[in-house]
């Protein structure tokens, strides 16, 4: 079976482990990139066989590529996405779908006229280590759940990042950054959120980087650096939920999941493989649970492998539009509920993904 082509749209450093598919993945061939530093396309065109860089405009134009990658900084992913929706590709690209609940809805409206797939990351839910907690769970090792609680906890990217700027501004936050991974893990697992509750606030209005790119360069603050939020889930499990950059060290677990008769710990949503650990009644401890599905490296883009499968198969991706569109929901009720005083309730709703089949491989699915 000839393999699905498609192209990048977006050449900086996260783009490398997605040229890099036509060595890992089969069923996808990526065939072409473009970025608007034309310069910058043509560097990694050299680096990968088979992929040209193209100008913006030849780029959509290219009937060849059935399926956009969109890895461009967040404030673009709605004019890249809406871009190859109506040049009628399916479009795939990077966390948030959007910035805005607005853009958002228009590009699931598109994508349904269009009759194209839309997806987004984050993908690790779609890893060996998250995916063997979906089944451990679905198949009844910790009996019916009922609560989980993640922790995502930092001091922030100053100390290292070389434009930390970025992540303090409205838009960002540890929220928007890191907690697509938790809310997509949590979500894949668990089902669609019914109504959620915040408080959130900032320990400072300025900070300053400290690492050697920009030593000392000063950052306005303008948006909520701790956020603490209770989700009820639609099947009955309440969870707490707290992404901060406001903490020096932390030893709260990533994820964990409760149920009547164990616990489940799950591994960082932001990685693809383990550990994973389960204590179930009556035992001492927790014990290590082997990973029975693979893809445990790091494998960004499988969530693009998938809606390649999807297209062949005439369904929706895993990582589907839909469930991006309630995660970026669930984030902007965060900001909402803390600012009002009151419980959100989730107006979206969306499929609690498939679990992948034991034989997918690198090749699709066996």
């Amino acid at each position: 079976m000839e393999p699905v082509k498609a192209g990048i749209v977006g050449c900086g450093n996260i783009s490398d482990i997605y040229l890099q598919m036509n060595e890992r993945f089969e069923a996808i061939q990526i065939i072409a990139c473009t970025d608007l530093n034309f310069a910058q396309a043509s560097k990694q065109a050299e680096k990968y066989r088979g992929v040209t860089a193209q100008t913006m405009d030849d780029f959509f134009a290219n009937e060849q590529i059935e399926i956009v990658i969109n890895l461009t900084i967040p404030s673009a992913h709605y004019v890249v996405h809406k871009r190859a929706l109506e040049a009628g590709k399916h479009s795939y690209g990077e966390k948030p779908l959007a910035l805005t609940i607005e853009e958002a809805i228009e590009l699931k409206e598109l994508a349904k006229a269009k009759n194209v797939l839309l997806g987004a990351a984050p993908d690790t839910f779609l890893g060996g280590g998250l995916q063997t907690c979906k089944k451990l769970i679905e198949d009844g090792w910790i009996g019916r759940p009922v609560a989980a609680n993640g922790f995502m906890m930092s001091h922030g990217p100053e100390s290292w990042h070389p434009n930390p700027e970025f992540f303090y501004k409205v838009g960002a936050g540890p929220l928007f950054d890191m907690g697509p991974y938790y809310l997509t893990a949590l979500i894949s697992i668990l089902g669609p959120i019914r109504r959620l509750t915040s408080s959130t606030g900032k320990a400072f209005e300025e900070r300053f980087a400290t690492g050697p790119a920009n030593y000392g360069e000063k950052i306005t603050v303008e948006t909520p650096t701790h956020l603490s939020s209770v989700l009820d889930f639609h099947n009955g499990v309440i969870a707490t939920l707290t992404t901060s950059f406001d903490v020096w060290g932390s030893q709260t677990p990533n994820l964990e999941i409760h149920g009547t008769t164990g616990s489940i710990q799950l591994p960082d949503p932001n990685t693809f493989g383990g550990p994973v650990f389960i204590k179930r009644q009556g035992a001492e401890g927790f014990t290590e649970v082997p990973l029975i599905y693979g893809f445990q490296e790091n494998s960004r883009g499988l969530g693009v492998l998938d809606m390649a499968q999807a297209i062949l198969e005439k369904r929706e991706p895993r990582a589907s539009g839909d469930l991006a569109y309630h995660v970026l929901e669930a984030m902007h009720g965060v900001l909402r509920s803390s600012e009002e005083g009151t419980h959100y309730n989730m107006e979206s709703t969306c499929q609690k993904p498939d679990a992948l089949p034991l034989t997918m491989t690198a090749k699709g699915f066996a």
